[in-house]
């Protein structure tokens, strides 16, 4: 037998369905109540009938969201993907998502309980909290949750992604700021007395990411070949510990060609730190970073931005963001008439795509250059045409 109703109340029936056999040969059956008429337990039960058949029926349990997101933190996200990432999704399921969505069954979550949820956090409604979230952040809740209940499929909890049918808000972009030629030598200028100058130099030169750049090491670096090996990255977390990481995509694992002018940096810099270390009673190792203090402990992220705030300001520049030294590194090659797929390894972006979606800004100028030369080649060409006939 399939499945039969058994009526339990003047209007509530019993809809019981089997499940197969368990390991002993007996029949295992599950049960839902429907209030209502014989007619609409008959229609739900045709609905488990069906499916069974399309392969979807889960049997409803009572884990409530809260109890599968901390399940997911614990079990994927902490094991699989990288303490930082580990933090954020931390943060955004404890601080946020528990308190407004926690208390509703996981098998009961609608996409308008999301798109309720979204607009609650963008007017800043919730009794603990009197702040309008930004729409950068509130669409990063909206991928946490989507790739938390992405999960709960693939494992059979639920049937269908309740995250795909709603309509996120969309990241605000920070505006991009970019160097010119004239700023970045006074930048540089600025910083030739100070400790970071080649720090700050190879930022510019390379656009290599924060991260990067502090976890670099001499064995990475090849003054002979002029290269640079980007091998790892180094996180600070919010205890206070500092973890190095592999670079997340296969494409930020990469090699940067050195210009002969910050090879010679480089050079004087390796100088002067093996002094710096004789003078503290050490050597310098092969495996030491390039960046650290005198004693060779890693520096400190928010250090080095708040080192770069302070340059920029006392050089008279424009407010520029430590991550525009990576912008100005692109736009500047790009104008330079470098080929954006030497400009996405050079930054390691995972596709060419990503590349010129952020760098679209320096293409005008780069298609009216183009434009000229096409017509400066061809014009000759038919003016010679033109007179010899």
């Amino acid at each position: 037998m399939r499945g039969h109703i058994e009526k339990r109340s003047k209007d509530s029936y019993s809809c019981r369905v089997a499940l197969g056999k368990d390991a002993n040969g007996k029949y295992k059956f599950h049960s839902e109540t429907v209030r209502g008429t014989k007619k609409d337990a008959e229609k739900h039960l045709s609905e488990m009938y069906s499916q069974q058949d399309k392969g979807t029926f889960i049997k409803p349990t009572k884990t409530t969201l809260s109890a599968y997101l901390e399940r997911w933190l614990t079990d994927y996200v902490k094991s699989t993907l990288g303490p930082r990432t580990y933090e954020g999704y931390e943060s955004i399921i404890r601080c946020h998502l528990i308190p407004d969505l926690g208390h509703i069954p996981l098998m009961q979550l609608k996409p308008q309980h999301l798109q309720k949820y979204y607009a609650k956090q963008l007017a800043g409604i919730r009794q603990d909290r009197k702040d309008v979230l930004t729409q950068t952040t509130v669409s990063h809740h909206h991928t946490c949750l989507h790739r938390a209940l992405k999960m709960a499929v693939r494992l059979g909890l639920l049937v269908s992604n309740p995250a795909d049918a709603v309509t996120p808000p969309r990241p605000q972009h920070t505006e991009m700021q970019t160097m010119h030629e004239d700023d970045l030598q006074v930048f540089l200028a600025t910083a030739k007395p100070t400790p970071y100058y080649t720090m700050f130099y190879t930022f510019l030169f390379t656009g290599m990411r924060r991260s990067e750049l502090l976890a670099l090491r001499w064995s990475d670096v090849d003054l002979l070949m002029c290269q640079i090996s980007v091998t790892q990255t180094l996180h600070h977390l919010r205890g206070g510990n500092l973890v190095f990481r592999p670079p997340k995509t296969a494409k930020g694992r990469r090699s940067i060609s050195l210009s002969p002018s910050l090879t010679f940096v480089l050079k004087e810099h390796k100088e002067k730190q093996m002094l710096e270390r004789i003078m503290v009673g050490k050597t310098l190792k092969e495996n030491d970073l390039v960046f650290a203090t005198p004693e060779g402990k890693p520096l400190l992220p928010d250090t080095i931005s708040h080192a770069w705030a302070k340059m920029v300001k006392r050089a008279g520049l424009n407010h520029f963001r430590l991550h525009d030294a990576r912008h100005t590194h692109a736009s500047l090659l790009l104008k330079q008439g470098a080929h954006p797929k030497i400009v996405q390894e050079r930054l390691g972006h995972a596709t060419i795509s990503t590349t010129l979606d952020l760098y679209s800004h320096v293409t005008p100028g780069l298609q009216a250059a183009a434009a000229n030369r096409f017509d400066e080649v061809l014009s000759r060409k038919i003016e010679a045409l033109v007179k010899n006939n």
